[in-house]
């Protein structure tokens, strides 16, 4: 996944920086550098992926300029081929590009790319640092100002504690140049909906998603494939063994007791015909390593959390007994078609505005529960579902389309590939179920015992108030909350508050964000 750092300052001391970026070493254990530049440093842990070699090493330099890159530029190949007519490229990296396309188009370098990125440049001219990060928020950046007033960047806020007061995640679509922060894209706005035929959507839902799953099969290690058994993993599985025409290796995670996606995980998997591995996790399991989700998540988010116990212990087992390096998964699909509670939205425009705000938000959420579970076991996520095109497609649909019509979520995308015949019907049909509840409700209900029994009623209340933003709300968030609190004082606001179903919408007024509460969720958890 990588791990770039960048400093606008030379007040620190460069041992102590060094030792900062160390925190996430893991994210790129195959070669580290460290350089210092005129304005201040920069900082690149590799996992290699593109361009395996030393030559794929980076900061890459153009002149004086330099660039570190967490990132995977999509369709690069036509255009590095263009490129090297002028400039020296001289290894595989689809990243190495990157200089030479902002000696091409400078800032506007950001509105070109097809890409799930962050990344830090310095500019000589300027002798200044240029940060940018992808218009969803794939790839993680955060940053922060420092007691001299100079920046610093960061792909996780660990590295920034100790040195920055306030840590916030650098926003999305957004480039920060010359001392200020600009938006180059939102993909959540939309100027003018698409006005298409049902038929014409779903087609157009279909290639675009088959286009985006193809782009991301193009890797120089070893492939491998979270599939859940829900309906959005099991689409970009069944695309990705069509494409690739050999069996992919796939990847399920269930509780050692109530595993309810274990089974529809091992049909999909049948279909395919993948090579299926399937991990099973227990309840000590799940205990054990809460401390260190919720240090790799800088998170107290109650669902983020839940749903990062069975990925981070996936992850890891995949890490410690396969070669693979690259795992494509199904987030994104829920922001861009619904998630139970949506059902209950009172209108189109609401359910259109429920859709942006969640897609806005991605990265303090899914994106980053898949980034962190996978990163910190050296694996790279990538994403399908959040292809740019496939997403500005999909925001712009007649939003009165993609509500609940047929009493079947997500039904557009269910038809555009209902006579393709990659999935059997009892997938493609199959109602949702919320993964953390999938993989057992026994593991949510476990974290639920073991916060009830920590705290009194007395001590939940104490301890609450001391807490003026995203006040716990239960003694499990009080929980994960003051595990954030060791290891992020103070930087609550890391994350805008806890993600929830909408409680204006009648039916959603709940007090925990499973789909298990709402009245809707019928057969999806069994």
């Amino acid at each position: 996944m990588c791990s770039i750092f960048g400093i606008q300052s030379k007040s620190i001391a460069s041992p102590l920086l060094k030792e900062c970026f160390e925190r996430t070493i893991s994210r790129g254990p195959d070669m580290s550098r460290f350089i210092e530049i005129p304005c201040g440093y920069l900082g690149f842990h590799r996992l290699a992926i593109m361009g395996l070699d030393e030559r794929g090493m980076q900061p890459f330099q153009l002149d004086d300029d330099y660039v570190v890159c967490n990132g995977e530029l999509y369709g690069f190949r036509p255009i590095r081929a263009r490129l090297m007519e002028k400039y020296d490229i001289r290894s595989e990296s689809d990243c190495e590009i990157l200089l030479p396309l902002y000696r091409e188009y400078g800032l506007e370098m950001f509105r070109t790319l097809d890409a799930e990125f962050a990344l830090i440049l310095y500019d000589a001219a300027k002798n200044s640092l240029i940060a940018a990060r992808d218009p969803i928020g794939i790839r993680p950046l955060y940053y922060g100002a420092l007691a001299d007033g100079g920046m610093a960047f960061a792909s996780e806020p660990k590295t920034l504690v100790g040195l920055c007061e306030t840590i916030l995640p650098f926003p999305p679509g957004h480039y920060w140049a010359d001392g200020e922060f600009v938006c180059y894209a939102d993909p959540a706005h939309v100027e003018q909906y698409v006005m298409e035929d049902e038929a014409t959507v779903c087609a157009r839902l279909h290639d675009l998603l088959i286009d985006g799953v193809k782009k991301r099969l193009d890797a120089d290690a070893p492939l491998g494939f979270l599939l859940s058994g829900g309906l959005d993993s099991s689409l970009v599985c069944a695309i990705a063994q069509r494409e690739l025409k050999k069996p992919i290796r796939t990847f399920a995670v269930g509780m050692d007791v109530d595993a309810i996606d274990l089974k529809y995980a091992r049909q999909a998997a049948d279909y395919i015909g993948s090579n299926h591995t399937e991990v099973i996790i227990t309840k000590q399991q799940v205990l054990d390593a809460l401390p260190d989700v919720v240090r790799l998540l800088g998170t107290y988010d109650i669902t983020t959390i839940r749903a990062s116990m069975g990925m981070y212990l996936v992850c890891k087992y995949i890490h410690e007994h396969t070669d693979i390096r690259v795992l494509l998964t199904g987030e994104i699909s829920d922001e861009l078609f619904g998630y139970k509670y949506t059902d209950f939205a009172p209108d189109a425009a609401a359910f259109q505005h429920e859709a942006e705000k969640r897609i806005r938000e991605l990265h303090m959420y899914d994106v980053l529960r898949a980034d962190r579970c996978i990163s910190v076991n050296s694996l790279e996520a990538r994403v399908p579902f959040g292809d740019l095109a496939f997403v500005h497609y999909a925001m712009s649909i007649d939003p009165s389309l993609k509500m609940n019509r047929h009493d079947m979520g997500k039904y557009l995308i269910r038809k555009a590939f209902a006579e393709d015949k990659l999935l059997p019907e009892s997938i493609l049909w199959r109602q949702k179920a919320a993964f953390s509840d999938a993989v057992g409700h026994s593991m949510v209900d476990d974290l639920k015992e073991y916060a009830e029994q920590k705290y009194s009623l007395g001590e939940f209340a104490i301890k609450c108030a001391q807490y003026d933003h995203a006040r716990p709300f239960t003694k499990e968030s009080l929980l994960y909350r003051e595990l954030f609190e060791q290891f992020y004082p103070g930087q609550s606001h890391m994350v805008i508050d806890f993600w929830m179903p909408n409680k204006s919408w009648p039916g959603c007024d709940v007090s925990d964000p499973s789909a298990r509460v709402l009245k809707n969720y019928g057969a999806s958890g069994i």
